[in-house]
């Protein structure tokens, strides 16, 4: 397979090959894509093969969730359950940005996405690019790190065709990542209430305690 490059602004990028771009994931291919962390994996994530392509692709374990790339609250609100009150607190102090929220999902989303797990994780990046392609496909994206699992995320183009050159049909090149540092996670799927930082990234958890129990 040629992997074909696709060079985009990361601070205004261009419009038409934004379009480009969200009308070849919408016809069921994974893109490499640069996010506001590592460079991750977009597909569409209603599409069952698209999404079983993204677990062949990185040789990742089917039990393992996928979490998404959204725009807005608006669409967190259409892709889960009713939302806790500290899912608002934090998404109006860290979004758009590094942090991941995972909370129950909506039946909406294939079950495939959720590996059968019943909850979602959910950013809305602080990114140009991944920001204007979610909006022009007009559908949440896949977001998880276009690497073989087990090895060093990519925070550059080269370095995703380097490891998945012969795996993807295109890579948008958005320049380097704008930090090398994952997304912090933060689980609110407890009926209790209760929350728990499962991944201490880009943000640190005493921020996070610091908005949820002001």
């Amino acid at each position: 397979m040629r992997t074909e490059v696709v060079k985009i602004n990361a601070e205004n990028p261009e419009g038409p090959l934004v379009t480009y771009v969200a009308e070849q994931i919408k016809s069921g291919k994974v893109l490499g894509m640069p996010t506001d962390t590592f460079y991750g994996l977009a597909a569409d994530p209603f599409n069952l093969r698209a999404v079983d392509r993204v677990y062949e692709i990185k040789s990742r374990s089917r039990h393992k969730p996928l979490s998404l790339l959204i725009e807005s609250v608006d669409q967190a609100e259409d892709l889960t359950r009713p939302l806790p009150a500290i899912f608002y607190l934090l998404a109006r102090k860290f979004w758009p940005g590094p942090l991941t929220i995972i909370v129950r999902a909506a039946p909406r989303l294939p079950l495939k996405v959720t590996a059968n797990t019943g909850n979602v994780a959910l950013r809305v990046p602080a990114a140009a690019i991944p920001l204007a392609v979610v909006r022009a496909a007009g559908i949440p994206l896949t977001a998880t790190s276009a690497n073989i699992s087990g090895e060093t995320e990519c925070s550059t183009a080269q370095g995703v065709q380097e490891q998945l050159g012969q795996r993807i049909p295109l890579i948008v090149d958005g320049g380097p990542s704008p930090r090398t540092v994952a997304s912090t996670i933060v689980e609110l799927t407890d009926d209790a209430g209760a929350w728990h930082v499962l991944r201490e990234g880009a943000i640190p958890s005493a921020d996070i305690a610091e908005v949820v129990l002001a």
